[in-house]
């Protein structure tokens, strides 16, 4: 397993997995109780991915190929490009989005890949950087993001077949901090030196794009941006009162008006005004949930840590467990076209919500630690995983 960063100056405690963006923390490295999550899998993974690698590694023992490679080895992940690899689709992928009848699935070291053919094959596509990405989002067609470690945004506008960058961690803490200088909140302008003093080193978990011109992102200790004008200019987004001890967001989701963040130590924050106001939710667990759902019968939907699952029919006012057959956290969501939520978890195990509110594992064959689910048309399901993308028939 390959070493995880240790917490940030003035972290301790907080570790957070993933791929660093420098040289890696050392390999007693301890993984406290709020790493034990969604990305602690994709970490491992990047290590498996880069054993199987046996081509490309092999190819850098040839001379010409490996003065190459300690050259790009100075060079920051966040401006060197994402390494071209013919095994892009057995590697550790991490998101994936449709962009109109094209599927583009994102992953560790910068991975960008496209498919024509509903995930049958990939193809590679140029990414300005390699650092991991972690989620990727289209507002139509054309236009999409990729968000990632490094606090990096990319941006396509030609259904993932090109890519520029936004933002990365550098300019996002410089922004934080103009922001709280302008504020003159001695907390927000603590925290915004500490983001600056720290470096590129906190990952986005998630974003939105409401609009092909707005963009919200979410991540570690509870960072937040946003953007109204495809990412030429951003602001911070959520009130500290929203999430006071910088907890990490892991999942943001969108129902129209309706807006849901789930993240760290029990935290969910409901907006029913297309997320200008955020509520925070009180749950009967705290533990981390590490995605969320809006099904379009109006309920609410979290899970994560441990197989803690609930759901609320009531706008967050009382919540209800859903009975899951194994104690193992929940990694990945998504919904059919009938509205069926679909639930991934570390155990490789895909669970179908049914109308009694039990979890019930569909009998698919047995699958790695599993990142990130999309239904496909004629009963199909794409799975991502450590492992690359699988496309599984549900059999219904």
């Amino acid at each position: 397993m390959p070493p995880l960063p240790m917490a940030p100056t003035g972290r301790q405690g907080s570790a957070l997995p993933g791929a660093p963006t420098s040289s890696p923390a050392p390999a007693a490295a301890c993984l406290p109780d709020r790493a034990l999550n969604r990305r602690s899998w994709l970490a491992l993974g990047a290590t498996l991915a880069a054993a199987t690698t046996g081509t490309l590694l092999a190819d850098l023992t040839r001379p010409a190929l490996a003065a190459t490679a300690a050259a790009s080895a100075t060079t920051p992940a966040l401006q060197r490009p994402a390494v071209s690899t013919a095994l892009g689709p057995r590697s550790v992928l991490q998101a994936v989005a449709t962009a109109g009848d094209r599927l583009v699935a994102v992953g560790e070291r910068g991975l960008i890949l496209v498919s024509t053919n509903q995930g049958q094959s990939w193809s590679q596509r140029p990414s300005p950087v390699s650092t991991g990405l972690t989620a990727v989002r289209f507002a139509d067609a054309q236009r999409g993001v990729a968000v990632g470690h490094g606090g990096v945004v990319l941006a396509t506008a030609d259904a993932g077949q090109t890519w520029r960058q936004l933002l990365d961690g550098v300019r996002a803490a410089a922004l934080l901090r103009e922001a709280a200088q302008a504020s003159g909140e001695p907390a927000a302008l603590q925290s915004a030196e500490r983001l600056v003093a720290d470096g590129p080193d906190k990952p986005w978990l998630d974003v939105l794009m409401p609009g092909p011109d707005q963009l919200r992102v979410v991540g570690a200790y509870g960072l937040a941006l946003a953007s109204d004008d495809a990412g030429k200019t951003w602001r911070r987004w959520l009130k500290p009162a929203d999430n006071p001890k910088e907890l990490h967001l892991y999942a943001i989701r969108q129902r129209g008006a309706q807006w849901l963040i789930a993240g760290e130590q029990g935290t969910v924050l409901h907006s029913s005004d297309g997320g200008q106001n955020f509520r925070r939710l009180t749950l009967p667990y705290n533990g981390s949930f590490f995605t969320a759902e809006l099904p379009a019968d109006g309920s609410l939907l979290v899970a994560g840590l441990r197989g803690n699952a609930w759901r609320s029919t009531d706008g967050g006012a009382t919540w209800q467990a859903l009975t899951t057959p194994v104690p193992v956290s929940f990694t990945a969501s998504a919904q059919q076209t009938d509205g069926r939520v679909l639930l991934a978890n570390q155990a490789g195990m895909v669970l179908s919500l049914e109308a009694d509110g039990r979890l019930q594992p569909l009998p698919l064959p047995p699958q790695p630690p599993l990142t990130a689910l999309l239904p496909l048309a004629g009963d199909q399901l794409l799975a991502l995983s450590i492992q690359g993308a699988q496309r599984l028939s549900l059999g219904r």
